[in-house]
């Protein structure tokens, strides 16, 4: 573990641990920590973007706020990977269902992120790169889904910067290429993930289906996030 500082992360001598969990909102962070964690401390509060350090069944664990979009999670992934040693990263949030056969609360698994950002230019490849999960972890949801007898869908998400799109027909298009939902940070996460040399998996609950319309409240957002929160704390043992 290492506890130098970055300009958006200043641990002040607290630990962060090998596995990160990422949330956008930093209040779920606290959340998580709280309810699942024990032994906690926190290790960050700049810019309120919250993070802490605790145990799971014995395994040090920390959960971390990404913020929402692209640009955030890039650069807090970013310092965790390459300034404090953090080998993997575990991204956990709600998407948009754009398949009708995927419901609501139903947990989608991220193999690969398709995106309409301009984030991967800055590695200048001869081609179209293809940001996916790390296998190891997406062998062990898997296995952590049947162990719990927990349906999955897993396949490729969109990561988009753009939540409200002039264009309306553009989730049509990217359902029609088998793209499961639609949610706005995983494809930098896999991207810094790979070009660091570390592991990265995003897991999501579905709390919207674009198709039909669907919509969960808050309350039932908060109470379908147990299910994903039981899958993803178990992979910081592998």
């Amino acid at each position: 573990m290492s506890t130098q500082g970055t300009p958006h992360i200043n641990p002040k001598g607290a630990a962060i641990a090998p596995t990160v969990l990422m949330p956008g909102d930093p209040l779920r962070a606290k959340f998580i920590a709280e309810t699942y964690l024990d032994n906690v401390t926190q290790f960050n509060d700049v810019r309120n973007m919250l993070g802490f350090t605790g145990t799971y069944r014995g395994t040090d664990v920390s959960v971390m706020g990404s913020g929402m979009g692209i640009p955030s999670i890039g650069i807090y992934s970013y310092e965790l990977m390459h300034f404090f040693d953090v080998q993997r990263i575990i991204r956990i949030g709600s998407i948009g269902s754009l398949q009708k056969d995927i419901p609501l609360y139903d947990v989608i698994v991220g193999a690969s992120a398709s995106t309409d950002s301009n984030y991967l230019s800055q590695y200048n490849l001869p081609g179209t790169y293809a940001p996916t999960a790390s296998w190891k972890l997406l062998q062990g949801v898997t296995r952590e889904a049947e162990r719990q007898n927990i349906h999955v869908h897993v396949g490729n998400i969109l990561s988009s910067d753009v939540f409200y799109n002039a264009d309306e027909t553009v989730n049509d298009r990217w359902a029609r290429m088998g793209v499961l939902g639609v949610e706005m940070e995983s494809a930098a996460l896999y991207a810094n993930a790979a070009y660091a040399g570390v592991e990265a998996l995003g897991l999501f609950t579905v709390s919207d289906n674009i198709v039909t319309g669907e919509r969960a409240t808050a309350e039932e957002r908060q109470n379908a996030f147990t299910q994903m929160m039981e899958l993803a704390l178990p992979l910081a043992a592998l």
